[in-house]
C-alpha cells in the first residue's frame, strides 16, 4: 500500500462497481455477481484480479468482447457430467451457476466433472474453490486462457507461447479448520503481480522473466501493454509447462473453447475455458475420521519451527482470510489514479455513483 491510496469500504466499492456495470448495460444480477467478485478479490488481497480489472474490462465491454445478452447453453448433461457454453458473457456469473449446478450433482452421487466454454475473464479462480467449500465439496479446477497473446515461455523456450494457466484445489472446512484454499497461476509469478511492478517501477525476483531476447531480466517494463517484449517463466520450471498444457488440455479442449495455439483469433480480451472436478467428501469414507486426519496434518504441517519467525508455516487459504478480516475493518487499499479513472467511467455512463 502507499500513503496515496484510499481506503474504501468494501460495502461502498460494490454498489458503485454494480452501479457502473448497470449503467454500462450489464444485467442487473449480473452485475452484482461481476461487482461482488471483483471486491472479494481485493479484499483476498488478490489486487491484481480486483477492481483494479474494471476499467480494463469495461473497454472491452465497450468493443463488443463480452456479450451482454448471452445465455449459458448446455452441450452435455447427466447425472455427474455438465458441460456449458458461457455464449461469450460475463466469467463470474457463469462459473458461479456452473459450480453451483455441478454442485448439486456431486453432493448427490459423490462426483461431477464440469466444463465452461467460450466465456469472459474468470477473474480469480479460487473464488469458484471457495464457492464449492462453502457447499462442503472438494473441488480441482484447471482454467486455459485464449483471446489475448501468450506471456509465458515453455520450459527451455525463449518467447511466449502460453498463458499463465491457474489451478485451484480446495477442501471444505471442518469444525477445528478452516478450508483448504489452493489457488495458482502455472507461471513463478503472475501477469497480475508483473503489471503492478511495472508500474511502481520496481524489480521483479530473478527468474521469474525472460527478455525478448530470451535471456533473464528482473526488469518488467517491457511486458507493459500493449506490446510485449519478453515473456513469464513457468513455476518449478518444466513442471509449470506441463501443468500449463494440462490446463489447456483440460479446459481448453473438454470445454469446447479451444486452446491457446495460433489457429484461434485473439483479440485482446481474455476468454477462459474452465474444467472442474467436485467431490462430496461424505460419500468418501467416515467424518470423524476424516475430520481427525485433517487436522492432525494441518497441526504437522504448522507445527514446523519457521526459517524466519516473522514468516510462520500456513495453511492455504489462512493469508486471504487474514487479509480479507483486515479490509473489511479497515478498508480495500486502491490507488488515488484508479479511483479517479473509475469515476471518470462513471461519469462517461451517466452513473450517479461515486467512489
Amino acid at each position: 500500500m502507499k500513503t496515496s491510496d484510499i481506503r474504501l469500504p468494501a460495502a461502498n466499492a460494490t454498489d458503485f462497481c454494480a452501479a457502473l456495470l448497470r449503467a454500462a448495460g450489464t444485467r442487473s444480477d449480473d452485475a452484482q455477481t461481476v461487482a461482488g467478485h471483483l471486491v472479494a478479490a481485493s479484499l483476498a488481497g488478490h489486487d491484481s484480479n480486483g477492481i483494479g480489472l474494471l476499467p480494463t474490462w469495461l473497454d472491452q465491454l465497450d468493443q463488443g468482447a463480452i456479450n451482454l445478452d448471452s445465455r449459458d447453453r448446455d452441450l452435455t448433461e447427466t447425472a455427474i457430467i455438465l458441460r456449458t457454453d458461457a455464449d461469450g458473457g460475463w466469467g463470474a456469473p457463469a462459473a458461479t451457476r456452473l459450480i453451483e449446478r455441478a454442485g448439486a450433482k456431486a453432493l448427490e452421487h459423490g462426483l461431477a466433472a464440469a466444463t465452461l466454454g467460450h466465456v469472459h475473464d474468470l477473474g480469480r479462480i479460487g473464488a469458484y474453490g471457495e464457492q464449492a467449500a462453502a457447499a462442503g465439496l472438494a473441488t480441482l479446477i484447471f482454467v486455459n486462457i485464449t483471446g489475448q497473446a501468450p506471456v509465458m515461455a515453455p520450459f527451455h523456450g525463449s518467447d511466449a507461447r502460453l498463458g499463465t494457466d491457474p489451478i485451484c484445489i480446495a477442501f471444505p472446512a471442518t469444525d477445528h479448520r478452516s478450508s483448504f484454499v489452493l489457488d495458482m497461476a502455472t507461471s513463478r509469478i503472475s501477469l497480475g503481480r508483473l503489471k503492478i511492478a511495472a508500474a511502481r517501477g520496481q524489480d521483479i525476483p530473478p527468474g521469474s522473466l525472460i527478455n525478448e531476447h530470451g535471456m533473464p531480466t528482473t526488469d518488467p517494463s517491457g511486458m507493459s501493454e500493449p506490446v510485449r517484449r519478453g515473456a513469464l517463466t513457468p513455476m518449478g520450471r518444466h513442471k509449470g509447462y506441463a501443468l500449463a498444457l494440462a490446463c489447456e488440455l483440460l479446459g481448453g479442449v473438454l470445454s469446447g473453447g479451444g486452446t491457446i495455439q495460433p489457429e484461434h483469433p485473439r483479440e485482446g480480451a481474455v476468454r477462459n475455458g474452465m474444467f472442474a472436478i467436485l467431490i462430496n467428501p461424505a460419500l468418501f469414507g467416515e467424518a470423524d475420521w476424516m475430520e481427525h486426519e485433517i487436522e492432525a496434518l494441518a497441526k504437522y504441517a504448522l507445527a514446523s519451527p519457521p526459517m524466519d519467525w516473522d514468516s510462520p508455516v500456513l495453511y492455504p487459504g489462512d493469508p486471504e482470510r487474514a487479509l480479507r478480516g483486515k479490509r473489511l475493518r479497515d478498508g480495500i487499499p486502491v490507488a488515488a489514479e484508479l479511483v479517479e479513472t473509475l469515476n471518470a467511467a462513471a461519469a462517461a455512463r451517466g452513473c450517479k455513483a461515486r467512489l
